[in-house]
C-alpha cells in the first residue's frame, strides 16, 4: 500500500464528504468481473484486499480508495492478421477488392469473435482523499488511469470539484535555481538525479542518474540554458522522491525511520497493520506536501 508514485489534485474547499451515504454511493459502482464481450470493466474494491468489506478506509481526516479494472488482452498483431485473413479469403473466394469501409466491419466483427476467448488482467489504483489539507493523492505515474479513478469518484460521489495544483512559482525555475546554487529549501536536499531540457529545443534531453549533480558537466549544461524538468531530492531525511515539473513525485522511497514508525506495534490482524501503514504514510505526506507547496511559492489563489 505504500504509495510509489504520486499525482495530486487540488479539492475545493467547498466540498463536503457524504459520510452517511458514502458505502451505498461506492457500492452502486462495485467492480466486475468483464463480460464476455466486455474489453474493459472498473468498479470498486475494498482497499485492505480480501480482508476488508468496505470499498472506503476512513482513518481521521483521509479516507483511502481502492479501483479495480479489468481489461481483456487482444494484442492488434493477433487482430489484424485474423482480419487480413478473412480479407484474403473474400478476395479470393469473390474475386473482388475489399475496400476501406468492409475491411473496418471485417475488423469489428473479427474483435467480437475473439474478445470472449481473450486472456483478462487486472490491477488496481489505490488513492486517498486528504480533506484537512483538502487534496486528492493518486498512487499513479498515469495520467489517464488518474482521471479514470476521478471519473468514477465524481460518478459515486455526486461531484468532486479538482483541480492541478497551481502554486505562485514556476518549479522548473525554482528546481534550475536549486540545482545552480548546489542548495534547495524547504527541508528539501538534493540529491543524485536529475532530467534538464532546452526549452527552445525540444528533444534536448540531458538525463543523469545516480550522479554527481555538481560536477561541471551539469553545471556546463545549466550555463548553456537548460533547465530542470525533473530532480531527485530526499525530504527531511524521511523520504526521497524526484519532483516533477508538474508538481508530481515519481519514485518515492519511505527511509527507514519512517518505516520503522509503522512496524513498533504488533498489529493483530491485517487490518490494522494497514492502518498503521496509512496513519504513517499520509502524516509523512502530509509534511511533504506543505513543504512542496511552500517552495514554490504556495498554492496560487
Amino acid at each position: 500500500m505504500w504509495f510509489k508514485t504520486v499525482r495530486l489534485y487540488q479539492l475545493s474547499t467547498e466540498f463536503v464528504m457524504p459520510w452517511d451515504s458514502l458505502e451505498d454511493q461506492l457500492a452502486a459502482q462495485v467492480f466486475q468481473p468483464c463480460g464476455k464481450s466486455e474489453a474493459a470493466r472498473v468498479g470498486w474494491v475494498s482497499p485492505l484486499g480480501r480482508d476488508g468489506e468496505m470499498l472506503s478506509h476512513r482513518l481521521g481526516d483521509s479516507v483511502m480508495f481502492c479501483l479495480r479494472k479489468e481489461e481483456r488482452l487482444l494484442p492488434s498483431a493477433v487482430i489484424n492478421e485474423a482480419v487480413q485473413e478473412k480479407i484474403d479469403e473474400i478476395e479470393q473466394a469473390q474475386d473482388r477488392k475489399v475496400y476501406r469501409k468492409e475491411k473496418m466491419q471485417i475488423k469489428d466483427d473479427v474483435i467480437a469473435t475473439l474478445m470472449p476467448r481473450a486472456f483478462t488482467r487486472s490491477r488496481v489504483l489505490f488513492a486517498y482523499l486528504d480533506l484537512k489539507q483538502k487534496l486528492l493523492v493518486v498512487n499513479g505515474s498515469s495520467a489517464a488511469a488518474a482521471e479514470e479513478l476521478i471519473a468514477c469518484l465524481r460518478e459515486s460521489l455526486g461531484s468532486l470539484p479538482l483541480s492541478l495544483p497551481d502554486v505562485n512559482h514556476a518549479p522548473m525555475a525554482v528546481m534550475t535555481q536549486w540545482l545552480k546554487d548546489q542548495s534547495a529549501s524547504d527541508h528539501f536536499v538534493i540529491d543524485q538525479d536529475c532530467e534538464l531540457i532546452n526549452p527552445m529545443e525540444e528533444g534536448n534531453v540531458l538525463r543523469a542518474r545516480s550522479q554527481d549533480l555538481s560536477a561541471d558537466e551539469i553545471k556546463a549544461h545549466l550555463d548553456a540554458g537548460k533547465q530542470v524538468k525533473k530532480l531527485g531530492v530526499v525530504w527531511n531525511e524521511a523520504v526521497a522522491c524526484v519532483i516533477n515539473a508538474d508538481l508530481s513525485l515519481s519514485r518515492l522511497r519511505f527511509e527507514d525511520m519512517v518505516l520503522e514508525q509503522a512496524r513498533e506495534s504488533d498489529p493483530e490482524s491485517a487490518a490494522q497493520q494497514f492502518d498503521q501503514d496509512f496513519a504513517i504514510m499520509s502524516l509523512t505526506l502530509a509534511g511533504l506536501f506543505a513543504s512542496l507547496f511552500a517552495a514554490f511559492g504556495g498554492l496560487a489563489d
